[in-house]
């Protein structure tokens, strides 16, 4: 089966202002449905058609730069958009303590990731990702993902300039300062912690 466009997990305008209805109707309808299109295209007829797309992803790692891009891409994005949430809510008892022990409270984590957001040069996604047992922040460049490396991501934020140009222009901060003050979805990254393993992409 071809690989689907996921629904947005909340209405088109329930991220506003941070994120604006028309954003999402580009980045989503179109950014992410010409990824998975791409991806459907180039997977169709081979060995990895019908896999999921985590297999896709670390089968192209270093084979297939084309297809690793587009599939990682359309994994990047799906995750993405269950990042966000109209109300992020907190993190759990166990998530809130993590993130205390390695920055020191969840208004400094949220600091970090908007500077490490702010700083990062060209495209690319910040991560915070959870490994061994620590959290961390982590940056992937351009299409590059966590999907299949040896981490279990936890919440993203896409820092590609059409994430925000249509609401922010090029104020990439301001984007940045909305989004993980405003949306994260805590919820969604407690559930990632508390599964202990990477989210999967809806089949």
């Amino acid at each position: 089966m071809a690989f689907k466009l996921i629904d947005l997990p909340y209405p088109s305008d329930g991220l506003a202002p941070a994120v604006s209805a028309e954003t999402l109707s580009y980045h989503h309808g179109k950014h992410h449905q010409a990824y998975l299109d791409k991806t459907n295209a180039a997977v169709a007829g081979t060995d990895l058609e019908g896999q999921p797309l985590e297999a896709v992803v670390a089968s192209a790692r270093g084979s297939n730069q084309g297809l690793f891009n587009n599939a990682a891409q359309s994994w990047n994005h799906g995750f993405y958009w269950h990042s966000m949430a109209p109300d992020g809510g907190e993190p759990s008892s166990e998530l809130a303590q993590m993130i205390d022990a390695a920055f020191g409270s969840l208004d400094d984590l949220k600091t970090k990731l908007a500077e490490r957001g702010a700083g990062h040069f060209a495209s690319g996604w910040v991560w915070l990702a959870e490994k061994g047992g620590k959290l961390s922040i982590e940056e992937t460049h351009d299409g590059d993902t966590l999907a299949d490396l040896d981490f279990n991501p936890l919440l993203t934020v896409d820092v590609w300039e059409h994430a925000y140009y249509l609401d922010h222009q090029n104020r990439r901060p301001d984007y940045l300062d909305k989004v993980i003050n405003e949306k994260l979805n805590w919820k969604f990254a407690s559930e990632n912690l508390a599964r202990g393993e990477t989210w999967k992409y809806p089949a």
